[in-house]
């Protein structure tokens, strides 16, 4: 299917699709939080909105939402990752610029490289080394950038969007090495959205609490941070996988982060100097040479 040129172009515009709207992710999270809602509130509405929306899309392209117990038990602990990995980067938000946020979640591919090395015996990489060494470099260049425009605490900021790299790494490994590699990929994800909206909801009835939203704008920004950001993100990404491979859609996956970086600057006026983009460029090239020497690998 891949040497086909016609679905090579599909595939390569559902991921630029998909990674480019994964990008619109920090924008609508801090339109949201400017107008008072907590993290909590954020989330519960983000996957709220996009589980019910992949429930509808699954009923209409036959999906089996059956799951037996273990695979509802693995699906659970997935989501626990997933929802770390999305509370972590709201937190991020509101301490560091979006862009540094989002630049520094793009590392985990290294993460994922790293613990496949160290806990699953996978062969070790010169290759692999030196790009966890760049990004290292790269990070460190980003945190002396202008990276606390918010007002924020910095350190929690950087910390929590160090958390979400691990935490994304562990549910991508998770996917891979259990057996929800055998689910549905949108039931799959159907599922993980719902019970991290069912975890953020009860987390914020416990705190701050959940409003009811009544205000149009307000749902503007919840459908764009629901829909394209979320839930047309994740199905153009299972497209992607399945007419180009998770390799090549990885390396589109630099868009998500420059997406952000792009709107933060013109939206919400973020400013880099010259060592935090030397910062992104290390970055980007790091997860680009991890994914490229995987695919070398995998032939």
């Amino acid at each position: 299917m891949i040497r086909n040129p016609s679905n090579k172009l599909k595939g390569i515009l559902y991921a630029a699709v998909s990674s480019s709207t994964f990008g619109l992710a920090p924008f609508f999270s801090i339109l949201l939080l400017s107008i008072g809602f907590s993290s909590f509130e954020v989330l519960s509405y983000r996957w709220g909105v996009a589980s019910a929306t992949l429930v509808i899309f699954g009923l209409l392209t036959g999906c089996n939402f059956r799951l037996s117990g273990k695979a509802f038990i693995t699906v659970f602990w997935l989501s626990l990752f997933r929802a770390a990995t999305s509370l972590s980067l709201v937190i991020a938000y509101q301490n560091i610029s979006s862009g540094v946020a989002s630049i520094i979640h793009f590392m985990y591919p290294l993460a994922v490289a790293m613990t496949m090395m160290i806990f699953f015996k996978e062969k070790r990489s010169g290759w692999v080394i030196t790009a966890i060494l760049m990004s290292i470099i790269g990070a460190v260049l980003l945190s002396t950038g202008n990276i606390d425009h918010t007002g924020g605490n910095s350190t929690l900021g950087i910390l929590t969007a160090c958390i979400s790299i691990f935490a994304y790494a562990g549910y991508i490994i998770g996917v891979r090495k259990s057996r929800a590699v055998e689910i549905n990929s949108t039931v799959l994800t159907c599922y993980v959205m719902a019970i991290g909206a069912l975890l953020f909801i009860v987390c914020g009835c416990f705190t701050s609490g959940i409003r009811l939203v009544t205000d149009g704008h307000a749902w503007l920004y919840i459908l764009g941070l629901a829909l394209p950001a979320t839930a047309i993100s994740n199905m153009t990404l299972v497209k992607a996988v399945k007419y180009i491979g998770p390799t090549l859609t990885s390396i589109f996956g630099a868009m998500e982060p420059l997406t952000a970086v792009v709107i933060g600057a013109l939206a919400f006026k973020e400013r880099f100097t010259i060592e935090g983009m030397v910062g992104i460029l290390l970055i980007v090239s790091a997860v680009s040479i991890v994914i490229l020497r995987e695919k070398r690998s995998s032939r």
